[in-house]
């Protein structure tokens, strides 16, 4: 079997995956709040965004995953398939659980189970990664914050500003639409590097060929696969205006492009999240943080590196080293701490049920 072709085909089909879950939610906005009302012309622009900010401004994001993360002699065509497959069934798994993961915190989290199975690592290099990741989202955070105190005084000051059919409303639709297109093309230029990535590092491929089959990849996963995260993405934020909807697109779009011109990959999601938190806290104070919002983005950030990271790290052993022994280690380690877990969310449980009988007496 000839592996290369099969590291082509999974890194495709990961790449349509990205390109339905993670580019076609920057258009939710937009059709959510009626900018768009077309799906397939949301989709569309999604699509030709995320193409061009993979071809345009890509690669310095897949030199990162390339090489800057494990040295590149350890990204051999058998370790490209294991890193791609980690983190797309690390990804179909949190799907069926209904557990959103970060596409980029899921690669990179693959890749370094690989370089812990060799242990070989740019430390470094991946500080700094955890690093933009924790920054990211807290920039995203105060940023819509602040825009989020500006525009309620805006629309406190021009209450007819957003009036349904007048010259201001169309004016703020359009440009709901472009945030939208711009955060879609940061999608682009930051997440195409997590399908094409290993394969350039595994010398498969050119980074310039990587980011157009990648780009092209993400364009037809956003056409073909986007239409119902488009749906459900756009009911969830309605309940922002237009000129919010602007601000949080614009908001996690900027802070994406300037870590991809660094060639760091972040999550989006969070990015975007965080920004909606901000406007939201902005308007309605620290209530939403009431609603576990923060313990999802923690998890979040959690369960996507480390899932990816121990099955890459368990098909290292498996598949390439046959080592037995640590495999069963880990998977010794996985079930104990999978039962822990279980235990604790009994022991609540009962803990909870027993204070509702004491609360009814």
């Amino acid at each position: 079997m000839d592996w290369s072709y099969v590291a082509i085909a999974i890194a495709l089909f990961f790449a349509m995956n990205i390109g339905a879950s993670g580019t076609a939610a920057s258009m939710g906005a937009a059709y959510g709040s009626g900018a768009v009302k077309n799906k397939l012309l949301a989709m569309l622009l999604v699509a030709v965004a995320a193409l061009l900010g993979a071809v345009l401004g890509g690669g310095e994001v897949v030199k990162t995953i390339s090489g800057g993360i494990i040295p590149a002699n350890l990204l051999t065509i058998e370790a490209v398939v294991i890193v791609l497959a980690s983190a797309t069934l690390t990804l179909f798994g949190a799907n069926l659980l209904g557990i959103p993961l970060s596409t980029s915190e899921v690669t990179v989290g693959a890749i370094v189970g690989v370089g812990l199975a060799y242990q070989s690592l740019f430390v470094g290099h991946i500080l700094v990664i955890l690093f933009f990741w924790v920054v990211v989202p807290v920039a995203a955070f105060i940023g819509a914050y602040g825009a989020g105190k500006l525009i309620r005084r805006v629309e406190r000051r021009w209450p007819s500003l957003q009036k349904p059919g007048s010259k201001g409303e169309r004016w703020l639709t359009f440009l709901l639409v472009a945030c939208g297109v711009y955060e879609a093309f940061s999608a682009g230029m930051n997440n195409v590097a997590n399908a094409v990535g290993p394969l350039v590092g595994a010398g498969l491929m050119s980074t310039e060929n990587g980011v157009w089959l990648g780009g092209l990849a993400v364009a037809v996963g956003c056409l073909l696969l986007g239409g119902r995260v488009l749906e459900t993405n756009g009911k969830k934020i309605t309940t922002l205006s237009l000129l919010q909807g602007s601000a949080v697109s614009a908001t996690g779009g900027t802070l994406v492009i300037i870590a991809s011109l660094f060639g760091i990959p972040v999550p989006l999601t969070q990015a975007t999240t965080c920004a909606i938190l901000g406007v939201g806290t902005s308007e309605r104070g620290f209530v939403l943080w009431q609603k576990g919002i923060i313990k999802q983005i923690i998890m979040v950030w959690i369960v996507s590196p480390v899932s990816s990271l121990v099955v890459s790290f368990a098909f290292v052993h498996l598949f390439l080293r046959s080592d037995l022994y640590t495999l069963v280690v880990l998977a010794s380690v996985f079930v104990a701490t999978l039962g822990f877990v279980g235990l604790i969310r009994l022991i609540r449980r009962e803990s909870s049920s027993i204070n509702d009988q004491g609360g009814g007496i």
